[in-house]
């Protein structure tokens, strides 16, 4: 017969996963209506946008590693398989918000109509829950885990007049607007178990939704004569992929390990709605020129390989390197006029550590902090004009731990570039901040007093 403490551990359980049912039921449908910038960057225009870095304030302040990490603190969803490094009888969640702040710097010769060699500037800040993941014990040495993430992001906006004389003395001033907003986000289900104690595997089942608008028009500001152009796509995209998690650990000196990792990804092809349509606005109304809605087939991604390594010391120190690869030269991506842009590989090299100077310290909290630093370097999946577009930067965080158990306020900051001014390409420069939530509970445990 269930005593009291069981009866309220299962109405705990039940709560959550009500909780987490009813936030992923409701994300699908606000995705699709609201037209918030998960992220705001000229390199979303293409494909499925800009591809988000995953991992949580904990992996993202150590330069995004987790393929080879194991930290029974953490949830680390990055590598399937270490979903089992915890307690045996612990729930995990970590909710997470992100804040973004990109200064823009371009030629003026290479902006849209621009003639000269002046320096354009711009800047942008975003605001966004960025992930809520969840993770519970199943038997023993396995364990399940859920959540929900950003994949990529679209939002772009650039707004120029006509320049020709002509032109004006004809038709009047006219503003020229491209504008792209949208998201696509990855709710995951996944279990792994460890066997032999070194050997972890694991795998996830992922979905992808989510919906990008691009649009852009032609507006006669002064001219009524003149019909206003407005045309677009709308694609509203889904997709069922699969990834796959292999962890080795092998013990070394004391309390001191290593461990090896393997991740792969599989190759998605979404499926959904392609909506293309064009209208025109004029004094006496908006008159449609076309509409039509077609299946979505020509929006994939290839698959990913994954390799990271690090060697820890269980409550001191951590190091760590991680590298992945994917071929996107198959990958088609939409014409656009004046622009050479082509497939390629898209790759990652990622290097971080933590130290925690005395986490059972009792004087001085400072010292039972984790301080955390990486740097990274990734090549993007395409080229414009024949060149390659690569981000680099470095991270920094700390965790403050909070009450009992494992509880803690991460926190953390990337400093990084993406493109080149000497490249004639759009360059920005970048303060991402982020913060998570790691919360902790013990389940199932008898109670010795009624």
């Amino acid at each position: 017969m269930l005593n009291n403490s069981t009866i309220q551990k299962f109405r705990r359980v039940a709560a959550a996963l009500s909780a987490i049912l009813v936030l992923f039921t409701a994300l699908p449908s606000s995705a699709q209506t609201i037209a918030a910038d998960g992220g705001f960057t000229p390199y979303s225009m293409f494909g499925v946008g800009s591809l988000v870095r995953p991992g949580t304030s904990y992996n993202l302040s150590m330069g995004g590693i987790g393929i080879g990490d194991r930290n029974y603190r953490y949830i680390n969803y990055i590598n399937p398989a270490a979903v089992t490094e915890r307690q045996a009888q612990s729930f995990m969640l970590d909710f997470g918000v992100e804040q973004g702040n990109v200064y823009y710097t371009a030629n003026s010769a290479s902006a849209v109509g621009g003639t000269g060699s002046d320096l354009l500037k711009s800047v942008n800040n975003t605001f966004n829950m960025h992930h809520i993941i969840a993770s519970f014990p199943i038997w023993k040495s396995s364990a399940f885990k859920v959540g929900i993430v950003p994949y990529s992001n679209v939002g772009y906006k650039f707004i120029t007049t006509e320049s020709d004389d002509e032109m004006v003395a004809e038709a009047g001033d006219i503003k020229y607007s491209k504008i792209g907003q949208g998201s696509i986000y990855q709710t995951f289900i996944g279990a792994g178990a460890t066997f032999w104690d070194r050997l972890s595997v694991g795998a996830d089942l992922q979905f992808y939704f989510g919906t990008i608008n691009r649009y852009s028009s032609a507006t006669f500001t002064t001219n009524t004569s003149f019909r206003s152009i407005n045309s677009g796509w709308t694609f509203v995209s889904r997709a069922i992929s699969g990834k796959f998690g292999l962890q080795y650990r092998q013990p070394l000196v004391g309390n001191t390990s290593a461990t090896i990792g393997v991740t792969y990804d599989l190759a998605t092809a979404f499926r959904g709605e392609n909506i293309r349509y064009a209208y025109g606005v004029s004094a006496s109304g908006k008159d449609t020129v076309f509409h039509r809605n077609t299946p979505l087939e020509t929006m994939s991604v290839p698959s990913e390989l994954g390799v990271g390594f690090t060697i820890r010391n269980m409550e001191k120190w951590m190091v760590g390197f991680d590298y992945t690869r994917s071929n996107w030269t198959n990958y088609l991506l939409e014409e656009t006029p004046g622009v050479d842009i082509k497939p390629t590989i898209a790759q990652a090299f990622r290097v971080g550590f933590e130290v925690t100077p005395n986490r059972y310290d009792i004087r001085y909290y400072l010292k039972t902090l984790t301080y955390r630093a990486g740097a990274y370097y990734e090549q993007n999946y395409f080229t414009l004009n024949g060149f390659p577009i690569t981000r680099q930067g470095i991270t920094l965080g700390v965790s403050f731990p909070v009450f009992r158990y494992y509880n803690a306020v991460t926190f953390g900051i990337d400093i990084g570039q993406r493109g080149s001014v000497a490249d004639n390409l759009i360059r920005e420069r970048y303060f991402l901040f982020t913060l998570s939530f790691d919360l902790h509970d013990i389940w199932f445990i008898k109670t010795l007093y009624q």
